[in-house]
């Protein structure tokens, strides 16, 4: 598991998650989407490293016993290195404490490793969402939406 200190994010880490959500997709989120996310009350979390560094960071919404991954996202300068697994793993945990019994996202299917790695940890794929995605010259992706079973 890589050294990293796992926190709420805070409005005043926006600068440095921005940073990290730009450099992590072609069509990042805004600004302005992570601090409705906030203000909205969504479980929003960073793994930091020693000196406070953004290594990674996850969005969950939660309704229920039903827990939605919105956003996860690993720098690509410590990408293969077993942060987004430890991340990811940290998320189940923390959605399993606010008494969730399934998590749900969606991913492009462009992003084999993040593909692989839901697979590996256990998410299976239920459905398609056609043209979910903004992709490159005005075009979509769809997503494959995928689930996976939180039991103890």
């Amino acid at each position: 598991m890589p050294a990293g200190r796992l926190r709420p994010i805070r409005e005043s880490d926006l600068d440095a998650v921005m940073a990290v959500e730009e450099r992590g997709y072609p069509h990042p989120w805004s600004r302005a989407v992570f601090r409705d996310c906030l203000r909205a009350g969504y479980s929003a979390w960073m793994l930091e490293d020693g000196v406070g560094e953004v290594l990674g960071y996850g969005v969950l919404s939660h309704a229920l016993d039903e827990c939605h991954l919105l956003n996860l996202c690993v720098d690509p300068r410590v990408q293969s290195r077993g942060v987004g697994r430890s991340l990811l793993m940290s998320l189940l945990q923390l959605a399993r404490a606010r008494g969730a019994r399934q998590m749900f996202l969606e991913v492009r299917p462009s992003n084999t490793r993040a593909v692989a790695l839901y697979h590996d940890i256990g998410f299976n794929e239920i459905g398609r969402r056609p043209r979910y995605y903004p992709a490159a010259n005005g075009q979509r992706e769809d997503a494959i939406v995928m689930a996976m079973e939180l039991l103890d």
